[in-house]
């Protein structure tokens, strides 16, 4: 009888000491899908992950401590198709990801969001893109599952302040991103890392919890030399933040908290210097996008209260002070490993850079 391999962790297991060894696979893609929650989609993006027509791949579901029947629905009905990771309390994306990756044996990591569906050469496509060995994350064209016209992310920007946007975010899919090349790095919905370069840079950085990990992962990748290339034809359909919500506080709070760690632990010191009056200028263009109800900022205030954006925002400011010295002790370690110099980080942040304003109002 067909039964689904499940791993389980303790109550007791500190999850960030766990460590597999693994042979990397060559030529596996391991496709790690975190879950919490998500009976309402899982299945669908379970199934595009099993769909997928590159020939060696396994699919690893890491279970957050789910109470709505998806843990039960996966042991059920995926017998002998993946590999079921249970954690027995929700330790976050950032924590998920990493254990997925420690019970996998790719030579390549795939990361599809649970609530997200791919296009069935979407490994395929990505991998084509990472023959340079020098190239460490592959991004994919992620588009809004109920709007398939309309770009969700292809690829990422960075605010000079640590705050990241997809690059596209909300236009219209008219082929202006159909041409493969390099962006700065990949959004973890839908993303490629090569093993190798995981091994180097560290994995996830589970203090984040979610948000903005992907873009710290991307930029300590891009501080020892990794470069990103982009995918256009790895289509992936998101239900965007089918997790917390589009506009909800707790997604502003974890957005702005892990902003300011993003900036402490990777910017060059000129830059964060800079950063208090750069994100006081982007402040203020959130202040006018709660006006027109556009952007987070003003998504919050429509769908909730302003009230409920200031506590959210006073909230992630103590908590991200609280946490200061783990990451100002991590960014020791990235500036003493990096393998490029200021100028470059600056060339590409002047290349992959979204304005205070964009970021404000882009829904």
């Amino acid at each position: 009888m067909a039964f689904v391999p499940v791993l389980f962790y303790s109550e007791n297991t500190e999850f960030t000491e766990i460590l597999f060894a693994v042979t990397a696979i060559p030529g596996l893609v391991s496709i790690i899908v975190v879950n919490w929650n998500g009976m309402a989609y899982l299945g669908e993006c379970v199934e595009s992950a099993l769909r997928q027509s590159y020939p060696s791949k396994e699919l690893v579901v890491v279970d957050n401590d789910s109470t709505d029947g998806s843990r039960e629905w996966l042991r059920e009905n995926m017998a002998g198709r993946l590999l079921l990771v249970e954690i027995p309390r929700n330790i976050g994306f950032a924590g998920g990801v990493n254990a997925g990756i420690r019970a996998s044996l790719g030579e390549y990591v795939a990361l599809l969001n649970n609530d997200a569906v791919a296009e069935s050469n979407w490994l395929s496509e990505m991998v084509a893109q990472s023959s340079d060995p020098g190239v460490g994350m592959v991004a994919s064209k992620i588009l809004f599952y109920d709007r398939r016209n309309v770009i969700d992310k292809a690829g990422h920007l960075l605010y000079p302040d640590g705050l990241n946007r997809g690059r596209g975010a909300g236009d219209l899919d008219r082929g202006q991103f159909d041409e493969s090349g390099e962006i700065f790095f990949p959004d973890g919905c839908a993303a490629l890392y090569r093993r190798c370069m995981l091994d180097a840079v560290g994995l996830f950085d589970e203090q984040f919890f979610a948000y903005g990990d992907d873009a710290d992962l991307g930029l300590r990748a891009r501080w020892q030399g990794w470069k990103c290339t982009y995918a256009p034809a790895a289509r992936v359909y998101h239900r965007h933040s089918g997790s917390l919500g589009k506009y909800s506080p707790e997604k502003a709070f974890l957005v702005e908290r892990n902003r300011f760690w993003v900036a402490v632990k990777t910017l060059p010191w000129p830059l964060l210097l800079l950063s208090p009056l750069l994100t006081l200028w982007r402040f203020f263009w959130h202040v006018l996008s709660m006006f027109s109800k556009r952007g987070l900022a003003g998504g919050v205030a429509r769908e909730y209260s302003a009230w409920s954006l200031l506590v959210a925002t006073i909230h992630a400011y103590l908590s991200a002070f609280a946490g200061i010295f783990k990451i100002l002790q991590k960014r020791r370690e990235v500036f003493r490993s990096r393998k490029i110099g200021n100028a470059e980080f600056y060339r590409l942040l002047c290349a992959y850079r979204i304005s205070a304003r964009e970021l404000a109002i882009r829904d």
